[in-house]
């Protein structure tokens, strides 16, 4: 095979620079769409007098697709490519997004935002981003996975307060609107701008020395995932790590995302308000997150992993105490600490994964964030029966608090019952990534 012999373009002004920024953005857009089912409980409710827990329904096939597609989405991405995939997500979305205004059944809500909207959005989730960092970077690779996890946050961040006061002013339907097009103006971005492998334009990855020829499809990448699965739900740590992260996933995605908003409603503070106090905690999160990877290559990640569970336990506890219908100092101070905690439980179990999995550690971190996607699931449907069923959210918060002591004590019985062998990937085939979770 012939490679192009001209000398690599300097690393100034790189292309891999312009594909990490057309993926982030990829990103922020998939992210705005995480938060919506938490602002549209009560227009659904009054329009169409349908149950919290119905609703809710939605919201927890959501979180399962985003977590059960992404190991597949990456396998698929490795046979058709990034883009044609990124492209078919967005327009996934998209439609989604625009069959869900002309609803009229709950099951339409569950087909239309919980399928299609779910296996869109897992299929830019972090498995996105890991996959262009792997092709396209060589060096400062985790910086750009760093910024491109917190994306998904940033796209909360920006959409959510600006979704909020248009369903105040407007409706919930022309909010869904806006998410559409901004989904399919980003698949034209895409479509134009995201190249598979910098081999497709005679380029090296970024920081590379030397020329890195693009790899050839790998048709057998899901089946690989599959099989990594079987391996490690023989282990003991897999089942603990999984478990403590369905309770990560149930005590962020599933209950803050999806009932925050509802809950600080019914103490009288307007949507709006609460949408921007979700906002801030995601300003938090990324100060959150790298300290606690900066602590996990300095202390036991099993130690931090639980002091993490514990403090989030107790501030899900104190959060019926503090609710009310203006923003306290003491509602800020939760919003402060809860966005440093939010996403901290990722760098530890990661580095668990990798201490018990060896190699096969990325595709096992890929599973057990499938687990913290299930959690999530059934903290969003269960959490909106409680409300139907008690009148409010107090119960669902102590519940959660409880279920975070449980998730940090399995974080201190995670062991190595013997010696793991690292597989290493088999010839041909490359590792799945790992990808970022709301945590």
């Amino acid at each position: 095979m012939r490679y192009p012999t001209r000398p690599p373009r300097a690393l100034h002004g790189h292309r891999a620079w312009w594909v990490a920024a057309v993926t982030g953005i990829a990103i922020v857009v998939a992210g705005a769409f995480s938060t919506m089912p938490g602002i549209l409980q009560g227009p659904l409710q009054r329009d169409f007098h349908w149950s919290r827990g119905s609703i809710g329904l939605a919201a927890s096939l959501n979180m399962v697709l985003y977590g059960l597609t992404a190991p597949f989405a990456a396998a698929l991405m490795d046979r058709f490519g990034i883009r044609r995939i990124a492209v078919t997500a967005l327009g996934v979305v998209a439609g989604g997004a625009l069959l869900t205004t002309g609803m009229a059944a709950a099951w339409q809500f569950t087909l239309f935002w919980g399928l299609l909207v779910g296996l869109g959005t897992g299929a830019l989730s972090m498995t996105l981003a890991t996959t262009v960092a792997n092709r396209w970077f060589t060096e400062r690779r985790g910086l750009v996975t760093g910024i491109l996890a917190s994306a998904g946050v940033l796209g909360q961040m920006v959409f959510l307060p600006a979704l909020s006061w248009t369903i105040d002013h407007y409706d919930w339907r022309p909010a869904l609107v806006t998410l559409a097009l901004a989904a399919l103006a980003t698949a034209l971005l895409v479509r134009l701008a995201l190249s598979d492998h910098p081999a497709d334009s005679g380029r090296r990855p970024y920081g590379s020395p030397v020329f890195v020829p693009k790899p050839p499809p790998v048709p057998g990448a899901a089946r690989r995932a599959v099989t990594v699965l079987g391996h490690a739900a023989r282990t003991g740590p897999f089942w603990l790590l999984a478990a403590a992260f369905a309770v990560c996933g149930a005590s962020t995605n599933g209950v803050m995302w999806t009932h925050f908003a509802p809950a600080a409603h019914d103490h009288g503070m307007p949507v709006t308000t609460a949408a921007t106090l979700l906002a801030l905690i995601g300003v938090f999160n990324v100060a959150g997150t790298v300290a606690a990877g900066w602590l996990t290559d300095r202390v036991d990640a099993r130690r931090l992993l639980a002091v993490v569970f514990t403090l989030r336990g107790l501030l899900l506890v104190a959060l019926p105490l503090i609710m009310s219908a203006t923003v306290t100092p003491p509602m800020m101070a939760f919003v402060v600490l809860f966005g440093l905690l939010d996403l901290a439980t990722v760098p530890p179990v990661i580095a668990l994964c990798r201490r018990f999995h060896g190699d096969d550690s990325a595709i096992v971190f890929g599973w057990t964030s499938a687990a913290h996607q299930v959690g999530a699931a059934l903290a969003a449907f269960l959490g909106g029966v409680a409300r139907d069923a008690f009148a409010g959210y107090g119960p669902v918060w102590v519940v959660l608090g409880a279920a975070c002591a449980v998730a940090a004590l399995l974080a201190l019985t995670v062991r190595r019952t013997g010696p793991h062998p690292a597989a290493a990937p088999p010839p041909g085939r490359k590792a799945l990534a790992t990808r970022g979770t709301r945590c």
